[in-house]
């Protein structure tokens, strides 16, 4: 049986990821999502270029790993090219979903992300998910997105706000797979 919320709450440690939890990381997307995609994802970034280890974060309860978010650079190319974040994936347990385990990975990974200077944190996913996490339309600020998605779907969340940049993202190597 599963802990009440704030059961869960009590006990929930979200802590930069460490070798040992590749395993469960794994299991975690690939039972969030459904497939194995996602797991796969994660896995090819941590052997990129596009890797910080320190924004590679999970969220323990009672010392059990039940979800992680992983952000990792890429590109926003127009008339200069500036270092951007991807965050992507983020995952939950099935069981441990609607807990607010996504919302505080989220705002760990970003209140770290800012702590490291970075500027400027995209997404392509659910804008009343995301929305409510400080995320806006990328097109309100010039940002465009690879391959035709639902424009709403393509956020940013400003760590820095910095109104110079504006073009298309890019993301990293690991990506090519998913998006070709």
């Amino acid at each position: 049986m599963i802990a009440s919320r704030d059961a869960i709450q009590a006990n929930l440690q979200i802590r930069p990821e460490q070798a040992q939890d590749y395993g469960a990381i794994a299991t975690v997307h690939t039972r969030a999502f459904g497939q194995p995609d996602e797991a796969k994802l994660v896995e090819q970034i941590r052997h990129s270029n596009e890797y910080l280890s320190g924004l590679s974060l999970v969220a323990e309860v009672d010392a059990q790993v039940v979800g992680h978010i992983l952000l990792s650079y890429g590109k926003i190319v127009g008339s200069e090219t500036w270092l951007v974040l991807v965050l992507a994936p983020l995952g939950v347990l099935p069981d441990y979903q609607c807990q607010g385990i996504g919302r505080q990975l989220v705002n760990q990974g970003l209140q770290t992300a800012r702590s490291l200077g970075n500027t400027l944190v995209t997404v392509l996913g659910n804008p009343s998910y995301y929305g409510r996490l400080g995320f806006e339309p990328a097109a309100d600020y010039g940002l465009i997105h690879p391959f035709p998605v639902p424009a709403e779907a393509f956020q940013v969340n400003w760590l820095n706000r910095s109104s110079e940049i504006r073009g298309q993202l890019q993301y990293g190597s690991a990506f090519d797979s998913l998006v070709g």
